[in-house]
């Protein structure tokens, strides 16, 4: 028993919980196969309902939720939010298997908003539970299971539907056996007792404040000493003890047991900071992370980027099931997932060691690359092939991938880990704020519904304009250092500054 107290205890339990739980959520072997599920003779839905009507849901629904599901992940403190995911994951799912109405669909994909909107509690969990020293190791966990069940789920997808081992029905059920097996982990979580908004500790706090508890164990060493030596308390406890000199063991007590409820008073004092205090540090926070003009111009990459690479991986399967059907074709989705997000993952951990100047070649990089994807998606547009399809999704996600790392490493090394959470935040609400306009312009049925070919054309001449602002902002960078060098050897030379 005591065993079992001990690793309780211990940083491993939340952490082994935490990744049974993204790994469980994420094996979803049909999801590569939606758009085949949803137009065959099991939901016997046209392309243009599930592009124009069904999937703009799903990016109405993410914003609307995003910032309201962001406050009550930090109020609630990340595991009811963690729970509740997986209950509306379990919904989303259970919906899509036993009905089959367009707004039925429309209903599956408001709970996969509020799906996704919830990530962030799984994300942010593990920093509350475990030691900073801790963060690098479980965060690695964590983020590599998901990539994990991902790939499983995508392999085990193409394995089951290309030998016909289960019709899509059945893959759904055995997919809810996964995801209530994913709820039972997120239930045996333990529930945190900081977050770093409402809940946030001070300099120095562990579980209530670490400050009050050593207060605590001086008050008890003071006490203690006072029953010994008969010394006063103020003489061992300084003004910590707030009491006078030369009082007895029993006013030590007292003032111990005073102190406590000071203690618990101060405890209820940071763990429930008001919703308007929070807010406006958080504002101050906000204005204070984008004055950096270099953090702006990656923070724009990064909306903009990702806004594109969204809509591209929402919509990929409708052209691909325009370029060559289901019906009269052995597809291989699930396999293309599989090796574009292996592939993913290699050229992102690549990227770590590498020795570049990003500051001074970043956006050069953001704008070249860019441009690159761009190329990808006008050869999957226009070459009319389903290789071609693939070969060009998996360049373009790669590339993605390995541009929003560096991005990502450079918004983050400068900042605490309170501003990170708020600038990653801001700037995936800004990407979700340009997606919801872009579905709502061009993909909405409501708006252009324009059909898949013309807006694949949109998605890349998107990237090229994010590939022209940045590698022109990137070439002046570059000029700008190489103007400076010798204004810095001048100076060093005793040159005068103002003569350049």
């Amino acid at each position: 028993m005591e065993a079992v107290k001990t690793w309780r205890s211990d940083w491993r339990y939340p952490t082994t919980l935490l990744c049974m739980y993204g790994f469980f959520s994420t094996v979803k072997p049909l999801e590569p196969f939606l758009i085949p599920y949803l137009t065959g003779p099991d939901k016997n839905l046209t392309t243009e309902q599930v592009n124009n009507q069904i999937f703009p849901v799903w990016t109405y629904s993410y914003l609307s939720v995003l910032v309201p599901v962001f406050l009550l992940t930090d109020w609630l403190r990340y595991k009811p939010v963690v729970v509740f995911q997986c209950v509306t994951l379990f919904v989303t799912t259970a919906t899509l298997l036993w009905t089959d109405s367009v707004p039925a669909m429309q209903a599956m994909q408001f709970f996969y908003g509020v799906v996704t909107a919830s990530e962030v509690a799984y994300f942010s969990y593990i920093y509350s539970v475990i030691d900073v020293k801790r963060y690098r190791k479980a965060t690695s966990y964590s983020r590599s299971v998901q990539l994990l069940g991902y790939t499983v789920g995508s392999v085990l997808g193409q394995l089951l539907v290309s030998f016909n081992l289960m019709s899509y029905n059945n893959i759904l059920v055995f997919t809810l056996v996964l995801t209530a097996i994913a709820l039972l982990a997120s239930c045996l979580l333990p529930m945190p007792q900081q977050s770093m908004f409402f809940h946030r500790t001070r300099t120095g706090q562990k579980t209530v404040t670490e400050g009050t508890q050593r207060r605590a164990d001086e008050i008890a060493d003071a006490a203690e000493d006072t029953r010994r030596s008969k010394l006063s308390v103020e003489e061992i406890g300084g003004d910590d003890m707030g009491e006078k000199g030369g009082e007895t063991q029993d006013h030590a007590g007292n003032g111990q047991e005073e102190k406590g409820i000071k203690a618990e008073d101060v405890e209820e004092a940071v763990g429930a900071e008001s919703c308007s205090r929070v807010l406006l540090h958080l504002w101050r926070d906000f204005l204070q992370c984008y004055s950096s003009r270099q953090l702006l111009y990656w923070s724009v990459w990064w909306a903009m980027a990702t806004c594109g690479y969204n809509q591209t991986v929402n919509y990929v399967q409708v052209l691909w099931e325009h370029v060559q059907p289901s019906q009269n074709f052995s597809i291989y989705n699930g396999g293309v997932e599989a090796v574009s997000n292996l592939l993913s993952a290699a050229t992102a951990y690549g990227i770590g060691f590498t020795e570049v100047e990003w500051e001074q070649w970043g956006e050069l990089a953001l704008g070249g690359f860019s441009g690159l994807g761009a190329a990808a998606l006008f050869l999957m547009t226009f070459i009319g092939n389903i290789w071609a399809c693939y070969t060009g999704y998996v360049i373009f996600k790669c590339l993605y991938m390995l541009l929003i790392t560096i991005a990502m490493y450079q918004i983050a090394a400068d900042l605490s880990m309170e501003r990170y959470a708020l600038v990653f935040g801001v700037n995936n609400f800004g990407a979700l704020a340009l997606q919801t306009i872009i579905t709502s312009v061009v993909v909405d049925s409501g708006g252009l519904g324009l059909a898949i070919i013309p807006q694949f054309t949109i998605y890349a001449s998107y990237f090229s304009v994010i590939a022209v602002l940045f590698s022109l902002r990137g070439l002046f960078t570059i000029w700008r250092a190489t103007k400076s060098q010798p204004l810095q050897r001048n100076n060093g030379s005793g040159f005068l500054t103002d003569r350049f």
